[in-house]
């Protein structure tokens, strides 16, 4: 094996065994939460934090088996049976299992001398099924977490050592699920080089600098109005609802799951920016942007209309500002991102006397992901028509 291709895998299996560890120390995190505010009399908190612990949970092992009910048949090497899948997620270890597999999967292509190709298709596969569940999991449990945990801390006024835990690793959790996302639609398009260290450092630091304000807005509306928040959440998730549906995304493999997904994206989009249909990304996400800070800014009249004081002793003339400043450092650090640190470049299949070379055989029997491609293809342009790599598959240009 080369070099250089023996230090991604290695890079590859070390990032997937921290992102395994990653969920389980925040996990106990949460769970450590829980008992503290159960031994403190603060039961409606910790039902709170079980609450998203358990939606979040159910959501990540139904799409996980929907999934593996999709896949090809004989596709996953050594499987185990239906009904020791079925029970793995029923007790809520899918996730846990996909990811331990990923690593397993990956150990076996770093140790072999000369990897198959098949071998390096199939860790991809993996991988990619592991970074989605990721972002999903973020977002249903890390980020509302985290919106619940500095409402607390907020209203309180102080901060215990378990709640300082809690916020630090939903923080770098959620920026990191971002990025590799990210990282991993650019392996689904062959001509998308892997981002750069530069480049990762700043696709970070723009995502937590604009998620850092969207979660002190929502937080600071929960701690000044906490009956109304829930409504406010259905309110804005609703219309996100609506306008994912008029995209008309097909990601799923089945009419009903799909609209699991398009609640899923709903949520994402409450807090952060995610493409899902192919078009002018561009326009959609300024158009989502543009939204969002209408609704912190109304959000921010109503805390100044209500009072300068958290019932903490909190000063909104503090936070507010310190908010706006990271929205603007964020939005320059994305424009600067897009602008000259983006790596993007079409994709064009090698050639022959002018028309694209036709694929070996070998290519179409390896595992592909078809559910990142249909994401990649709608985020990365690409060159022209007789370029695409499946016929009839279009994709959007940034």
């Amino acid at each position: 094996m080369p070099c250089s291709l023996r230090a991604i895998l290695l890079r590859d299996l070390v990032l997937g065994v921290l992102g395994v560890s990653a969920f389980l120390v925040h996990l106990g995190a949460d769970l450590w939460a829980v008992s503290q505010y159960v031994l403190s009399g603060c039961y409606l908190w910790a039902a709170l934090v079980l609450s998203l612990l358990g939606v979040a949970s159910v959501a990540l092992q139904v799409f996980s088996w929907i999934w593996l009910r999709a896949d090809p048949a004989g596709l996953h090497a050594a499987p185990r049976s239906v009904r020791c899948l079925a029970l793995l997620h029923l007790l809520q270890l899918g996730f846990l299992y996909r990811c331990l597999q990923g690593l397993q999967q990956g150990l076996l292509v770093w140790q072999q001398e000369t990897p198959s190709q098949f071998d390096l298709a199939y860790a991809d596969f993996l991988s990619l099924d592991i970074s989605m569940l990721r972002l999903f999991e973020t977002f249903l449990e890390r980020t509302p977490q985290l919106t619940l945990v500095l409402a607390i801390v907020l209203q309180s006024g102080r901060a215990e050592y378990y709640q300082w835990v809690g916020i630090c690793t939903a923080f770098l959790g959620i920026s990191w699920a971002l990025l590799d996302y990210h990282r991993a639609l650019r392996t689904c398009l062959p001509a998308k080089p892997v981002l750069g260290l530069g480049s990762s450092v700043i696709y970070f630091l723009w995502n937590l600098l604009l998620l850092w304000p969207r979660v002190l807005a929502v937080a600071l509306f929960s701690a000044l109005f906490p009956r109304y928040v829930a409504l406010h959440f259905l309110g804005l998730w609703l219309v996100l609802l609506f306008w994912v549906w008029l995209q008309g995304t097909d990601f799923m493999p089945d009419p009903h799951s799909e609209w699991l997904y398009r609640a899923t994206v709903a949520t994402i989009l409450y807090f952060s920016w995610f493409n899902v249909a192919e078009g002018h990304t561009r326009g959609r996400a300024t158009i989502h942007l543009a939204f969002l800070l209408s609704d912190s800014a109304l959000m921010a009249v109503t805390w100044v209309t209500q009072g300068a004081w958290l019932p903490g002793g909190v000063p909104l003339q503090v936070l507010l500002p310190l908010g706006g400043l990271s929205f603007l450092l964020g939005l320059a650090l994305r424009l600067v991102y897009y602008r000259w640190l983006h790596p993007s470049y079409p994709w064009e299949p090698d050639r022959v006397d002018g028309t694209p070379a036709p694929r070996p055989l070998q290519y179409y029997e390896l595992p592909r992901n078809r559910r990142m491609d249909h994401l990649a293809r709608n985020f990365f342009p690409q060159g022209d028509e007789a370029a695409v790599p499946w016929p009839g598959e279009a994709n959007g240009v940034l």
